[in-house]
């Protein structure tokens, strides 16, 4: 290859340094400016997110590592990296109006946003088990503080304490697991533990394993270690939950991916029971968990454990198809979720946010547009063709079947139907039920997200192809 074309050792992390760099600006630009209300900083970080975004394009698709292997960019870490900075985004624009209404705009929340992409951006490239703690630790401190970001709110600081509590629980299992792992193969690198464990392993490896399945089903909020995700999801701002549910899930199942894949693909067997038994578990859960909540945040809780369920069932498959079947999965539940959130951030009337089902009461007839849209992701949601959200559950359904886990299939098969009980329930409470006094008027931001998302949705079932064929591309560069 001709030096002029090298590319420089920092080359691949090119949108991470992007983003660091950034947020070193914004925060001068804050002390600077204090607390004076307006968006400056809010559309800083939205200009940030789409600069590192097309950065992340712009990388190359071939597999490269820098940093002494300890990094990586292929075609997999640019599918999940454009996700989660499309998640952030998508996180940053609902609380626009959100947090100036509540009195809680402050400078600090984008950086917080900023700094917590940066670690599952880092996370997303982790090519051994140190830059994975590192950027995991990165993205968890930022998503406890916004958790409790409305401090004045009992509720709000109750969820960011319990995040904390639950997630140093995680992180010491993690590197637990990681120091077991490192102890029985002698690196913490992934392709050297790859080439250690090919056909066989010792059963302190398979122990270290565990343990690290442990501290990434935590943030993926897999069963059982989904028990900070209800609470948090109630007690955050709006706006939070709806970042919770879609940017830290891209980059849970994209590490889950290439620990799994890359790490641990010559003890496929082991592994697979894991990752059978969390998924089981987590659909079971987010499907008869959910049937008696009624604050719809709750819901949407576990409906995100149950997301998660299904797709480990294309990670489970262990194939390139199965991965394929996870990257279209995280992109439509993206979708489903912005736009879920973007209507619940909907139901204000003055200075107070509607959070139950009941509160939906006949929304059809005050807000058609609304209740449209929304029924809509409820219907994509239950995996009701011809949306988006059955192609997704079809794409890991095949995957596990050409894999001959034809009985993990079924069982998703079924708990799908019982979830999707929950979701119809809500199109009944908009469409049958008594009406409730008029909500305001939806702001521009998130009428913005709910529209992209509600198009997003409704075109997948009519154009697949392109986001297929993505997803096909980034699955291949793990094999």
């Amino acid at each position: 290859m001709n030096p002029a074309f090298t590319i420089p050792a920092f080359g691949p992390m090119l949108p991470e340094i992007l983003m660091a760099a950034g947020a070193l600006v914004m925060v001068l630009f804050g002390a600077i400016r204090g607390e004076r209300p307006g968006y400056g900083m809010n559309i800083i970080a939205l200009a940030l997110l789409a600069v590192t975004l097309a950065a992340v394009l712009i990388l190359p698709s071939e597999r490269v590592e820098t940093m002494s292997g300890s990094f990586v960019v292929d075609g997999f870490a640019k599918f999940m990296k454009a996700l989660t900075l499309i998640a952030s985004a998508g996180g940053v624009i609902l609380s626009l109006d959100y947090m100036r209404r509540e009195g809680i705009s402050r400078f600090e929340y984008p950086i917080l946003i900023v700094l917590s992409t940066i670690g599952m951006m880092m996370v997303i490239s982790a090519n051994d088990l140190i830059a994975l703690y590192l950027g995991l630790e990165l993205l968890s401190l930022s998503s406890y503080v916004i958790a409790a970001f409305d401090r004045d709110n009992v509720r709000s600081t109750e969820a960011g304490l319990k995040y904390f509590v639950l997630g140093a629980l995680s992180s010491g299992m993690l590197l637990y697991g990681a120091s077991l792992v490192y102890g029985f193969t002698g690196s913490v690198s992934f392709p050297v533990i790859a080439s250690v464990l090919q056909g066989s392993a010792g059963i302190g490896a398979i122990v270290g394993l565990v343990f690290v399945s442990a501290g990434i089903a935590f943030k993926i909020s897999a069963v059982p270690f989904h028990m900070w995700t209800p609470d948090v999801y109630e007690g955050s701002p709006t706006p939070v939950t709806a970042f919770f549910a879609a940017a830290p899930k891209m980059a849970g199942m994209a590490m889950a991916t290439r620990v799994f894949i890359d790490a641990f693909p010559g003890i496929l067997v082991q592994w697979q029971q894991i990752v059978v038994f969390i998924s089981i578990a987590s659909m079971a859960l987010g499907s008869f968990a959910a049937i008696g909540q009624r604050n719809i945040k709750r819901l949407m809780a576990y409906s995100s454990i149950g997301n998660v369920g299904y797709a480990l069932i294309g990670l489970a498959a262990g194939t390139q198809q199965g991965i394929q079947g996870v990257a279209v999965y995280m992109a439509i539940y993206l979708a489903m979720t912005l736009g879920t959130f973007a209507c619940i951030l909907s139901l204000r009337r003055g200075n107070v946010m509607f959070e139950n089902v009941e509160d939906l009461s006949g929304l059809a007839r005050t807000h058609p547009v609304i209740a449209f849209c929304l029924g809509m992701m409820m219907f994509s949601l239950a995996g009701i063709p011809p949306l988006a959200g059955f192609f997704a559950k079809f794409a890991v359904f095949n995957a596990a079947i050409e894999a001959d886990l034809v009985a993990l299939a079924i069982i998703g098969v079924v708990t799908s139907v019982i979830g999707a009980y929950y979701y119809l329930r809500i199109v009944k409470v908009m469409y049958f039920d008594e009406p409730a006094e008029r909500y305001d008027a939806q702001p521009a931001g998130v009428r913005l997200v709910l529209g992209l998302c509600s198009v997003f949705v409704v075109l997948f079932g009519i154009v697949p192809a392109p986001l297929v064929a993505a997803a096909g591309a980034a699955a291949r560069s793990l094999f």
